[in-house]
């Protein structure tokens, strides 16, 4: 049967939808994405799962909760990092409205989903461990893809068409508070749409007291339930045209955002500024010989790091006194791509492509005090140089080949080749004290070590995809298959040099409050996955069970090790109960685990339709060279939720379930966390034009940590290493009421 599919631009131009698609499945299937590929695989986040979500989150990630294999990392109030099967960040790509876009922070501070807010997204699409080599490379762990708002145009004869909407919303545990808007011109072949959106949020608080200290270091203090440097305000705005003329449409897009303030309870910095523009371009056509897909964007972003309200923010004593640390970061990303579809025949389809991606990093840190000539400290009278000049540049190309051999196989091969070139320019510290000081081997020895290297890498990359999917009949199907993807080292991960605490401390993109030395030598990472997918379902898909076992092997896995910053060596013993330097090293490591999801109707009442749906998650990831645990591994999780429908009601009842965390690693001091249950309620009414959404999170207020939330590094002297205490992870929100309202005109 054809597989439907949620049209692109409406029934104005079925043609260029469905070739973009591509029909030619298995079973009959809705799915929200726009990539045949995702037949394969791919788990769609049902569209009123998104609409339920908007109101209780400004964060896009979070969104993601409720597909199978997915946890986030804890971050700011709208930067979660999602990871897949306990892969995170850098190793997952994620593709938001076609571009790849990388974080420009040496906290990652900057995510690609931070970029969308939740009231501009359309469909959010999750590729898990196995993805097709057409939706990306350069990742080992999966594939997400995020839509904003596709554009709409007038049906024939309708005449110029004018629609939009508008929301608010408030969360009453951190006084969060936002609104979004969206207007449309439309005829038959012209869109114009502008949508825009904001929020903000003060510090949220715990169930409990959760610390024993309340200063922040600026003669002020914190109640011992409230989680410091939680707070946020963001805006995001996006101008759209574009144009459609019988099978070609042609998009451009202009997307803003201004971020003041994002602070983070697991960073020793706080997020003070971040602007970002990008021109996205995408053309999209059905030729005689099948479909064509070109696409070129750039993007910019100008990042600014310093201490928030909940930091200490003065250092040293008079005259010599430090005002903050200033920290700049400017990325440039741009990208171009082209895929084609080729109709070789009725059961077969190839796909071909090539995409390219040229990534700009500067990052410096000011002297602070700014205007002192003479070296009084460790933070003067020289720019500290981060990355200078740092390159990246991505060129790949790939081959898929779809066959459908009879009404129970489909099988996709595919295959990928990537060149990454990386390099960047000679560094300095804030000083050239010579030795014995005690800032020499932090500063002048390591920059001119670093200077001295030959810094230009190549890596040569290869990607291979072999997928099957058999179908007995219509109420069940198997998929299985394999995949080797790779990923070369970011930036910061080869490049950052400074063996200086303060400086490593700064370089920290998992949240545990530790200091990271970059490796230059470090390889890329190589992933073999073998996976398997049993589903069982009805006609309509009202029940299904799907459970998915995997098994992951990563050669060259990039984990860290203990380093003795003074002596540029391996720790000798192992440093345990504090905050510890790292140096990045390719080890050996393999992760396994299953998800299981389902839902099925339980009755038809007076009270409406009831149901009950649900997931559970399981991974464990070992270092192979050590016999550690992989860091920040979501432990054993279960979601469950009974939902009623009546009319314009839907509501639903969630129970949340999340084991102990004690596999931990040890060379990061990773905190433990106890297991824990919470009880969420969700409701909303809905008529033609507007919908209403309420609902209480925590509902007992439980007190609970966050598994993935990291290392409490919300207040007080976080510029010294040990200087805050260890052992604190950082909280989970208490009890939260929230609503928001959505109307459309």
């Amino acid at each position: 049967m054809k597989l439907k599919i949620l049209s692109v631009v409406l029934a104005a131009m079925p043609c260029v939808t469905c070739a973009a698609d591509e029909a030619n499945t298995l079973d009959a299937v809705v799915v929200t994405g726009r990539s045949a590929a995702e037949r394969f695989r791919g788990d769609a986040v049902d569209s009123a799962d998104i609409s339920a979500r908007r109101a209780a989150t400004s964060d896009t990630a979070a969104l993601l909760r409720d597909v199978p294999g997915v946890s986030l990392y804890g971050a700011g109030g709208v930067s979660s990092l999602p990871a897949i099967h306990g892969l995170a960040d850098d190793r997952v790509r994620v593709k938001v409205d076609g571009m790849d876009l990388i974080a420009s922070c040496p906290n990652h501070m900057n995510p690609a989903l931070s970029y969308l807010d939740p009231t501009g997204v359309e469909t959010l699409k999750v590729y898990a461990g196995i993805a097709p080599v057409s939706v990306g490379g350069d990742s080992i762990g999966g594939t997400i893809v995020a839509e904003s708002l596709a554009p709409e145009f007038a049906a024939p004869g309708q005449g110029n068409m004018i629609r939009g909407q508008l929301g608010a919303f408030y969360r009453s545990n951190n006084n969060a508070r936002g609104g979004n808007v969206s207007a449309t011109y439309a005829t038959e072949s012209f869109n114009l749409t502008y949508s825009g959106a904001s929020s903000e949020a003060d510090n949220y608080r715990a169930a409990a007291d959760f610390k024993t200290f309340a200063a922040t270091g600026r003669g002020t203090s914190l109640p011992l339930d409230e989680v410091g440097s939680t707070a946020y305000k963001t805006t995001n705005q996006a101008l759209g045209v574009a144009l459609k003329g019988g099978n070609h449409l042609v998009e451009a897009r202009l997307g803003f955002q201004d971020m003041p303030k994002q602070l983070y309870p697991n960073q020793r910095m706080d997020l003070l500024d971040n602007t970002q523009q990008s021109l996205n371009l995408r053309y999209l056509g059905q030729l005689d010989w099948g479909t064509l897909e070109a696409r070129a964007y750039h993007e910019t972003v100008r990042h600014f790091m310093d201490f928030g309200a909940d930091k200490q923010y003065f250092y040293g004593t008079a005259p010599n006194i430090a005002p903050g640390m200033p920290m700049y970061t400017k990325g440039r990303t741009t990208g171009l791509s082209v895929k084609a579809r080729l109709d070789l025949s009725k059961q077969d389809l190839l796909r071909l492509g090539g995409d390219y991606q040229s990534y700009r990093l500067d990052d410096w840190w000011p002297p602070s005090p700014p205007d002192r000539p003479a070296f009084i400290g460790g933070m003067s009278p020289n720019t500290f140089w981060n990355v200078n000049d740092g390159k990246r540049d991505r060129l790949g190309l790939f081959a898929e080949w779809e066959a459908r051999w009879n009404p129970q196989w489909l099988t996709l091969l595919g295959a990928r080749v990537e060149q990454v070139k990386t390099d960047t320019g000679q560094v300095q510290g804030y000083n050239n004290a010579p030795a014995p000081s005690m800032y020499y081997a932090g500063y002048l020895l390591s920059a001119t070590n670093f200077n001295a290297l030959d810094r230009k890498r190549t890596d040569s990359n290869l990607d291979l995809t072999a997928l099957a999917r058999h179908t007995p009949d219509a109420s069940r199907s198997v998929e299985f298959g394999y995949a080797r993807k790779t990923r070369s080292p970011n930036l910061y991960e080869r490049y950052s040099w400074s063996r200086n605490a303060m400086a490593l401390i700064m370089n920290n993109f998992v949240g545990d409050g530790n200091g990271y030395l970059g490796n230059p030598d470090l390889k890329p990472e190589v992933a073999h996955t073998l996976s398997v997918t049993g589903d069982w379902h009805d006609a309509a898909r009202t029940a299904q069970f799907k459970i998915t076992p995997y098994y992951t092997h990563v050669s060259r896995y990039i984990d860290a090790v203990q380093w003795d910053r003074t002596n540029n060596v391996p720790l000798a013993a192992t440093a345990t109960r504090q905050f510890v330097t790292l140096k990045y090293m390719n080890q050996s490591a393999r992760l396994y685990g299953i998800d299981i999801s389902g839902l099925m109707p339980l009755a038809k009442t007076g009270l409406g339709e009831l149901g009950l749906k649900g997931l559970l998650n399981y991974t464990n990831g070992t270092n192979r060279d050590t016999g550690d645990d992989l860091y920040n591994i979501m432990p054993l999780n279960a979601r469950l939720t009974l939902t009623q429908k009546l009319g314009g009601w839907d509501n639903g009842i969630e129970l949340v379930m999340v084991k102990a965390k004690d596999k931990v690693s040890d060379a990061r001091n990773e905190i433990k966390t106890a297991g824990y249950g919470l009880i969420n309620l969700r409701g909303s009414y809905s008529w033609k034009q507007t919908r209403i959404d309420f609902g209480i999170e925590n509902l007992f207020d439980k007190y609970y940590f966050l598994p993935t939330g990291g290392a409490y590094a919300g207040q007080g002297s976080t510029m010294s290493i040990n200087g805050i205490p260890w052992g604190i992870a950082v909280p989970g929100m208490g009890r939260s009421l929230y609503a928001g309202v959505n109307h459309k005109f």
